[in-house]
């Protein structure tokens, strides 16, 4: 005769392992096309191995290292019930800073807490950071799944991630190498990305009463459409530009929007300006002003406002910057300048009106 009993278990405290175990094995075909020759073992050890030696071409290797999420953007996936693209925005969000400095993404690793496991959903989830790894060159050499019932609702998760590059010493891009007169190029967003999301949605939903499936006629699609487009990934395009042309830094535009993030990278005794009329910020930009009625500096400091990443280079390589950038489908102008600091209270400013 079978005992039967009545204590408790994983399972019925809401961990199933075995829905665990299935989203991993979904997850595996996808993970498999990041990989890269320093890869050693596959998905499912405790740690995640990458190969040093293939740093031993390096005189003076540095390590660079970055680790980020996708905010609120995750309850717009939830929502429209599309799990396949936030995680080109975790790739983005966490390579696109580590090539800031010139470094060469090597491999990313990832974190996924969900209420309860969709092995489906997780897959899903999964298959988009794997995509974006290889729009960035890197490797997806591991992760973890937590189940956490109880804490998030059945349909509730969020993802994070870290990842690793290398640069050599005496080509690190920084503040160090700008000089006055150098010129910074903008490179155009794909919309909003990852950031500013809290703000949209408290617009868009709450004071506007917009719907996620609406088709809005200046966006040419549905907002829902609009709000989970992916983060363009520069990574590559950025890595290509340096063996190009002669780059003194990058700036990643992510929260705290464009004026912010290029102060980061100028050096105390410069200062930059990014003139408006050289671009046209796209139409959710102009959407999430009007329906909030948010002040433009306001919108500034939230939203990246149609430019995703600014390189910052001398006068005489922008030419052979703008056609690296064209060659590689990357939209780019140069929309500012270095100068003296002045009389400046401020890194970085922006000037003049949007282009109409």
């Amino acid at each position: 005769m079978t005992e039967k009993t009545t204590g408790a278990s994983y399972a019925a405290a809401g961990v199933d392992i075995d829905a665990g175990d299935r989203a991993v094995e979904l997850m595996k075909e996808w993970v498999k096309k990041t990989q890269r020759p320093e890869v050693l073992g596959g998905l499912g050890g405790f740690a995640g191995l990458f190969d040093a030696s293939a740093l031993k071409r390096y005189e003076r290797p540095l390590l660079a290292s970055a680790t980020d999420g996708v905010g609120t953007k995750v309850d717009i996936a939830r929502r429209m019930g599309v799990y396949d693209t936030i995680g080109h925005d975790l790739v983005a969000m966490v390579m696109d800073d580590i090539v800031v400095c010139g470094a060469e993404p090597l491999f990313m690793t990832d974190y996924i807490c969900v209420g309860k496991v969709h092995p489906e959903r997780v897959a899903a989830i999964v298959k988009g950071i794997a995509e974006g790894c290889v729009l960035a060159g890197c490797a997806l050499v591991g992760g973890e799944t937590a189940e956490h019932p109880g804490l998030l609702g059945p349909d509730d998760f969020d993802v994070a991630g870290a990842g690793t590059g290398v640069v050599e010493y005496d080509r690190l891009l920084g503040a160090d190498r700008i000089r006055t007169g150098d010129a910074v190029i903008a490179m155009a967003s794909s919309g909003l990305h990852s950031n500013g999301y809290s703000l949209v949605r408290h617009v868009l939903f709450d004071r506007a009463g917009m719907s996620l499936e609406g088709h809005v006629e200046e966006l040419g699609r549905t907002l829902g459409e609009e709000l989970l487009e992916p983060t363009k990934i520069y990574s590559l395009d950025c890595m290509a530009l340096t063996r190009t042309a002669d780059v003194h830094a990058y700036s990643h535009i992510t929260g705290g929007g464009l004026a912010a993030n290029l102060a980061r990278v100028i050096p105390d005794h410069l200062h930059a300006t990014v003139d408006r009329s050289t671009w046209t910020p796209g139409a959710i930009f102009d959407l999430v002003g009007k329906a909030g009625q948010v002040e433009r500096l306001e919108l500034e400091k939230t939203l990246n406002m149609g430019v995703g990443m600014m390189a910052v280079v001398p006068q005489e390589s922008v030419d052979v910057a703008l056609t690296a950038l064209a060659d590689r489908g990357v939209d780019a102008w140069v929309a500012g300048e270095i100068l003296d600091r002045g009389d400046h209270a401020e890194g970085a400013t922006m000037t003049g009106d949007y282009a109409s």
